[in-house]
């Protein structure tokens, strides 16, 4: 609630210079043991990319058995927002990931894994500064490494919460 209210103490951005910038945590990814950060970058009205280090570090807290593996890479994506200005309003996207995965138990492998996704979502920047985003969709999943990991299509999701500047 603090970091709310502190937010909320910035000097709102003014209309003719809405925010160009995010930077977003992705709480739901973070649960599934997925942390990432993506910066984003609105290039023109309908358009912006999203960059930002990518991690697989932990099991969800409800898994049944332990997956010792990780993952280490990048995350990419371009939003397409038809009705609104980049990089608030509702939203098509389309992400993707490649990671170097290895096994942290036993005998150790490595290799290529990653996932890309469709999604449809809206980004809401109230105060000018706070942003609150969630999407759904579909994606390909290929994570896997030494038995471990998912791979096929998945639902996908998308939550954030983060800053505009």
């Amino acid at each position: 609630m603090l970091p709310l209210l502190l937010l909320s103490l910035l000097p709102a951005a003014r209309a003719d210079d809405a925010p160009r910038w995010t930077v977003q945590v992705d709480p739901l990814t973070a649960l599934l043991g997925y942390p990432h950060v993506q910066v984003e970058r609105a290039l023109a009205p309908p358009v912006s990319v999203y960059l930002g280090p990518h991690l697989r570090l932990y099991d969800p807290p409800w898994a049944t058995e332990h997956e010792p593996y990780r993952g280490f890479g990048l995350e990419a994506g371009v939003r397409w927002f038809p009705w609104q200005r980049a990089p608030a309003g509702p939203w098509v996207c389309a992400r993707g990931v490649l990671a170097h995965l290895r096994t942290t138990e036993g005998a150790l492998e490595t290799g290529l894994g990653g996932y890309g996704s469709a999604l449809v979502g809206y980004t809401w920047i109230p105060w000018g500064r706070l942003v609150l985003s969630g999407g759904a969709g579909v994606q390909y999943l290929h994570y896997s490494v030494g038995g471990y990991g998912p791979t096929g299509v998945f639902p996908a999701a998308h939550t954030a919460i983060g800053v505009a500047f």
